[in-house]
């Protein structure tokens, strides 16, 4: 053992992340599963309570939860190298394979045969966000008043208003509520000043300006600095940003790009290696993976003393869960959106009506869905001629 850290334990942390990273299909809810069957059960790093502990604090703080897990738990085995090894292993295999998704379809993209498959695999993503939402919103959604948040930012959203001034807004919210005295006449007073913030973040800047690799660094740094909830929400800051305020992608691009998250293993946040590929090339690609993790690595190192006071805090968890409801509002927003580009003709809505009712009813992984969705958009184009 060397300065407290056991021999051997960063070739551990190395060999089980990367493992992890190349297996991990299923998203943060999967890997997160695998990581407790591995360092809980297996390996006996931590107990199930340190485990949850670790688990609770990567939801106060933005980013991929299962990757900031993989951060925490490098740490818990092997300080401050294992911090930096245990992220990175898990993130690297997802990132060579979306690189080279990326470069196949930068050079094959537009050919029939993938312009097809991709014709039935988008119905599917949308079924698959849609399935999420659902999901995730009996756990967050607990009685009215996170009902009405989330209603309220839907709305507030499909309106154009900024999506980190109704995520901050709505925790913000959610928390005074919470602490009040008189929640009641708190609510009132929170729920008009919601959209003051978001009327001062509006949407600005110039659409389609070409593309800088300064603006798609620092757009993605802004990304992972500030984006709470699933991966999913990841849609909305995007289409924000990269369709609408900077206009570098069309909303078809956008869920390709997703597409190719869903269908790769490790963290769904690899979908910006993706975009800075397709928009920038290699550089863009690198940048703009760099940009998207990074503040995750900080927020880690800087919370992880921190747990022990930030676990018992009320307020924290008060506003946790207005940010939770707040960014299924905005996964709702920003799918319903996409639908109306995306289900075009009979074919397409049928196949995302069938794929949500296999997620819903029948369980279905995620991968063989757009794999079927892929086959099913060739055979269709195939049949129609």
């Amino acid at each position: 053992m060397t300065g407290g850290v056991p021999a051997g334990a960063l070739a551990e942390v190395a060999r089980l992340f990367f493992k992890l990273g190349v297996i991990g299909f299923g998203g943060p809810a999967a890997h997160i599963a695998l990581m407790r069957e591995e360092v809980v059960r297996r390996r006996r790093w931590v107990s199930d309570e340190r485990f949850l502990d670790l688990l609770g604090m990567t939801n106060l703080i933005p980013g991929p939860n299962s990757t900031e897990m993989a951060i925490h738990l490098g740490y818990v085995r092997a300080g401050w190298p294992g911090l930096l090894l245990g992220g990175s292993c898990f993130i690297v295999p997802a990132v060579l394979i979306v690189l080279t998704l990326a470069w196949l379809y930068v050079h094959y993209g537009a050919t029939p045969a993938a312009t097809s498959a991709l014709h039935g695999v988008i119905p599917v993503i949308i079924a698959v966000v849609a399935q999420a939402i659902w999901a995730l919103g009996r756990t967050a959604v607990k009685g009215p008043l996170p009902a009405a948040l989330g209603i309220g930012v839907l709305a507030l959203s499909l309106a154009g208003l900024n999506e980190l001034a109704l995520l901050f807004g709505a925790g913000a919210a959610f928390m005074l509520v919470r602490l009040a005295r008189r929640p009641a006449a708190a609510a009132a007073m929170v729920a008009g000043a919601l959209g003051l913030p978001a009327v001062a973040l509006g949407q600005g800047a110039v659409a389609g300006a070409g593309v800088t690799l300064g603006t798609l660094f620092l757009t993605f740094l802004k990304i992972g600095a500030t984006l709470y909830g699933s991966g999913y929400v990841l849609l909305a800051f995007m289409r924000n940003d990269f369709v609408h305020r900077l206009g570098w992608l069309s909303d078809r691009q956008l869920l390709d790009a997703i597409a190719v998250g869903q269908v790769t293993p490790g963290p769904v946040f690899t979908t910006a290696t993706f975009v800075g590929y397709v928009l920038a090339g290699w550089t863009g690609a690198v940048l703009a993976t760099v940009a998207i993790f990074l503040p995750s690595f900080v927020f880690v190192a800087l919370s992880h003393p921190l747990l022990p006071r930030i676990r018992g805090s009320r307020g924290a968890g008060a506003f946790l869960d207005g940010v939770n409801v707040a960014a299924l509002g905005l996964m709702a927003a920003v799918t319903w959106q996409l639908a109306r580009s995306a289900i075009t003709d009979w074919f397409t809505a049928v196949l995302a009506v069938a794929s949500g009712v296999l997620l819903i009813r029948g369980g279905v992984n995620s991968v063989w869905l757009i794999a079927g969705g892929a086959a099913a958009g060739l055979a269709y184009r195939l049949l129609a001629g």
